[in-house]
């Protein structure tokens, strides 16, 4: 019995170490290879060159086309940071929720972030509010989020507690408020409006510069330094409420502050990618049935497979049309919901479901 564990407990590990290993090797690939392409090729040794000569480490090969290195400092790594970080924001906001839900359904847009961000940039876009200026809309995106997520919240809250079922069916409230904000936005608007808030909607790294990413990643880092703190905690509340309120779990503090760190991630990384669909809800499921549920493991596990998926959707969007840039939760929604229709299929037939 005793051998029989201790031979798990390794084949366990050894199956973290080589996700782990996996996941980082398919960033860095992906990382030169994204950069690199585009209508300026650039080769992914040329890339490397170019990083690594950056943190003072000559290598003597230099970037060969006169423009490329300003190409790739100025607009390919900017955009590569940013999809990295987007996908890492939203992989570990699925984790957190799935993790306080106790359920492997559950997602950050069930507590009306991203309709909430939607909303608040809708606003912005067609009444045309401009002392942000070009900030405007990722603000409003940003300040949407936080605000619907708070909403539902307190408004699940009574007696100083919030129930699981109470703060799932007013999320539903609460999106199907914003959704009438968007469609109520999206008819006052003209053509150009209209026009912006559905590729907004549809999600795109296009444009992006380092001063965007300076301001998503310190927020976004602090979703995921939070998730590794309460990770240990997450784990005790699977066990159930009762069970983990006796090992001194305070399960209403931890709640809260699950939320309110899935709200900061979770707005930060639409505000300035729009609305990427199932990266949330796909990643820390298919990562949970790797790994299994500890989230000590589940945690930088899925911050890395988000920042993979979001970068090879990326690369898909800009290279699988010629001169076009694709929406990327156009792709991550064609190419996510049927996967995970397929992953529905495959627990129900092996585990009979979810209970």
């Amino acid at each position: 019995m005793t051998a029989g564990l201790a031979t798990a407990a390794t084949t366990s590990r050894r199956r973290v170490v080589l996700l782990l290993t996996g996941l980082s090797i398919a960033l860095v690939v992906l990382v030169l290879v994204s950069a690199g392409v585009g209508q300026l090729r650039i080769p992914p040794l040329e890339v490397l060159s170019s990083i690594l000569r950056r943190v003072g480490i000559e290598t003597g090969l230099p970037v060969t086309h006169p423009n490329g290195e300003s190409a790739l400092w100025t607009v390919r790594f900017p955009r590569v940071t940013l999809g990295l970080l987007v996908g890492a924001g939203l992989a570990v906001g699925g984790v957190l929720m799935q993790g306080v839900f106790g359920n492997p359904l559950a997602e950050p847009g069930v507590v009306g972030v991203s309709s909430g961000a939607a909303a608040g940039a809708c606003l912005v876009i067609v009444l045309g509010w401009t002392a942000m200026g070009e900030w405007g809309v990722a603000l409003a995106a940003f300040i949407g989020g936080l605000l619907a997520t708070i909403l539902a919240y307190l408004t699940a809250r009574q007696n100083g507690r919030t129930e699981v079922v109470t703060l799932v069916l007013t999320g539903v409230a609460v999106n199907a408020v914003a959704g009438a904000v968007i469609a109520f936005m999206t008819f006052l608007g003209d053509t150009q409006a209209r026009e912006e808030i559905v590729f907004w909607q549809l999600g795109s790294l296009n444009g992006t510069r380092w001063v965007q990413v300076a301001v998503a990643a310190p927020l976004i880092v602090i979703g995921i330094i939070g998730a590794a703190v309460v990770a240990r905690r997450l784990d005790l509340l699977a066990l159930g409420e009762r069970s983990a309120r006796h090992v001194g779990v305070d399960v209403e503090k931890l709640r809260i502050g699950v939320i309110v760190l899935v709200a900061i991630a979770t707005s930060a990384a639409v505000a300035f990618a729009g609305i990427i669909a199932f990266v949330g809800l796909v990643v820390p499921h298919v990562i949970r049935m790797i790994v299994g549920p500890a989230h000590r493991v589940l945690v930088p596990a899925s911050v890395l497979g988000g920042a993979v998926v979001l970068l090879a959707a990326d690369l898909v969007a800009r290279t699988i049309v010629p001169y076009a840039d694709l929406p990327i939760g156009m792709l991550t929604a064609i190419i996510g919901g049927p996967f995970f229709f397929w992953l529905l299929r495959r627990t129900r037939r092996g585990a009979g479901g979810w209970s």
